[in-house]
């Protein structure tokens, strides 16, 4: 009770966890939900002075991804911490605090006619979930990932110190690597609690041009005759049906005639059957259906690798920024995906490329490996020993049991 009664002085909202909150079936002892900055960085001191193993939590969409932790002493929801900071329009860049949902984010910094350029497949996401996840969609062929948008960060480390890095306009650098460090580490280096995102004007007009693809090898090839083109898409997108139907998507952005040109250009590329239109096609930057989530990294000379590797009851979501996910449905066993997983695996690998199961029911996760070979991974450790020593943040989450 030390514990509770210490967290209780310095945060209002303390009480103790409930077992459906569980973060992969593993219950919370107690739940804290600090208002602000300063208030998480006490929690986190009370934490590290009574050895309480802490995850951190906002919108819940992603918080089943990656393994199990080895224990939960504390949950800490950083809801509470909803705020823009600053949005300094001028410079295109905006301060929010991590719990404030990117819906509510795009709103805000949408009545200044801008956008953070990031797609965001799961309503409810948080500024410190996209960031912790990586999380991004097809729009980072042209703008990047959360690691390459995020110019500023401010964490509480394990031990409850404070520590940012970068700053408030784009050219700023100092400490870039610290948001880039943060940026798909499943809550394991520190608790989230600021971040600052380089912004981009809202477009003028968009369309996306949508086709039919015959089989794998016609997408391959649609898709390097549309990047060696001069149409400089915003998004490309690959998508499959059971069954192994095919289509393409491609997002032009820009002023009213020019989008209307290079939108008919990339139609002559995909041949009679495309279509153009100003609304995106269902399932546009979204998640692929299934129980067994499958993120894989494949480059677009692998596209026909990857298409050839998925088994038939297999739906998958590419981007030309080489990254994808597949989803596997819930009557395939713990065997089925073990053997689709290392067929994926196996073909990708030639190309540098790679599969990371983000989620599966509790019996396909137990038989499989979630991450694959992580060739960087005594660095990782090396990293994670730095920040938390005493491994006490999100334990076991991450490759190798981070």
């Amino acid at each position: 009770m030390q514990a509770v009664d210490a967290l209780a002085k310095v945060c209002a909202d303390v009480r103790p966890g409930e077992p459906e909150e569980g973060v992969l079936g593993v219950a919370p002892r107690w739940v804290a939900a600090p208002a602000d900055a300063s208030e998480a960085a006490e929690v986190m001191r009370v934490a590290a002075g009574h050895g309480l193993a802490v995850v951190p939590r906002g919108g819940e969409t992603r918080l089943d991804w990656g393994l199990p932790p080895r224990r939960c002493d504390l949950l800490v929801d950083t809801r509470r911490l909803d705020r823009v900071v600053e949005h300094a329009a001028g410079d295109l860049v905006v301060t929010a605090q991590a719990g404030l949902p990117m819906r509510r984010l795009a709103e805000t910094v949408a009545e200044r006619g801008q956008r953070l350029s990031l797609d965001v497949p799961l309503p409810g996401s948080t500024v410190g979930g996209t960031i912790a996840t990586g999380a991004a969609g097809p729009l980072r062929l042209l703008y990047g990932a959360p690691r390459d948008l995020v110019i500023g960060i401010t964490i509480v480390r394990a031990d409850g110190r404070t520590a940012r890095s970068g700053g408030k306009v784009v050219k700023n650098v100092a400490g870039y690597d610290l948001g880039r460090l943060l940026c798909g580490s499943y809550g394991t280096l520190g608790l989230i609690v600021e971040a600052t995102f380089r912004l981009h004007p809202l477009p003028s007009a968009c369309a996306y041009v949508t086709s039919p693809v015959a089989d794998a090898g016609a997408a391959c090839e649609a898709v390097q005759a549309i990047l060696h083109s001069p149409v400089v898409p915003s998004a490309l997108q690959c998508w499959t049906s059971p069954g192994q139907s095919l289509a393409l998507g491609v997002l032009l952005e820009g002023v009213p005639d020019g989008v209307a040109a290079r939108a008919a250009r990339v139609a002559d590329l995909l041949g009679s059957r495309a279509s153009i239109g100003e609304q995106a096609p269902e399932g546009w930057g979204a998640y692929p259906d299934g129980t067994t989530l499958i993120e894989v990294s494949a480059p677009p000379a692998s596209l026909t690798d990857l298409l050839g590797a998925l088994p038939p009851e297999a739906t998958a979501v590419w981007s030309a920024a080489g990254h994808g996910h597949v989803g596997l449905p819930a009557q395939m066993s713990a065997g089925d995906v073990a053997r689709a997983l290392e067929k994926l695996r196996g073909a990708l690998a030639p190309h540098h490329g790679g599969a990371v199961v983000c989620y599966a029911p509790k019996g396909v996760r137990e038989a499989i490996d979630l991450w694959g070979p992580v060739p960087a991974l005594s660095l990782m450790r090396r990293v994670k020993d730095q920040f938390d020593p005493d491994h006490r943040l999100s334990p076991g989450r991450f490759a190798g049991g981070i």
